[in-house]
């Protein structure tokens, strides 16, 4: 196998702590699923060699308070990265479609204006049936793939950081 010595290699992020810090945001709403979604996350990190001291959970009433919380937390510049965690179910009403658009726009708003990850790992789903399945159990636990997604990006952040352009 031969490499262009002229190309430089892709620049990823990789699965391994490197004295990170993160906050997890978790919303109260929904929390016998948000609980789920915060342990797995937890889980993720910690396998991934982050100590329980270096994740700070910070936890808000419901998924549309998510944001701003995320924005303080991103500001300090304690952080290198932050998970937001929340579960918004369908009901028969057009809150849900309002919640769940505001927060996904917040949560990607903080991010670009701070340059700081922020993970968007809260459930929409139509139904409860639907958020257990995501929540650690035959979907997989969203929480816990936020956690690397989380990791992932504050390892690709720190790439770039040493990175000459």
């Amino acid at each position: 196998m031969t490499f262009d010595t002229n190309r430089n290699l892709p620049i990823v992020g990789n699965l391994i702590n490197s004295e990170f810090v993160f906050a997890i945001v978790c919303s109260r709403f929904n929390d016998t699923i948000t609980k789920r979604l915060l342990e797995g996350a937890n889980d993720a990190l910690i396998r991934h060699g982050v100590s329980t001291s270096d994740i700070y959970e910070i936890w808000v009433p419901g998924a549309f308070e998510i944001p701003v919380v995320a924005k303080t937390l991103a500001e300090t510049g304690r952080y290198n990265a932050i998970i937001c965690l929340g579960a918004i179910i369908r009901g028969s009403t057009g809150h849900y479609d309002q919640v769940a658009n505001q927060c996904a726009s917040g949560i990607q708003k903080v991010q670009i204006d701070t340059a700081i990850p922020t993970i968007f790992g809260v459930l929409t789903t139509d139904t409860i049936e639907q958020a257990i399945e995501r929540s650690g159990t035959k979907a997989g636990n969203k929480g816990y793939e936020s956690g690397l997604s989380a990791l992932e990006m504050a390892n690709l952040m720190k790439q770039l950081d040493k990175k000459d352009f």
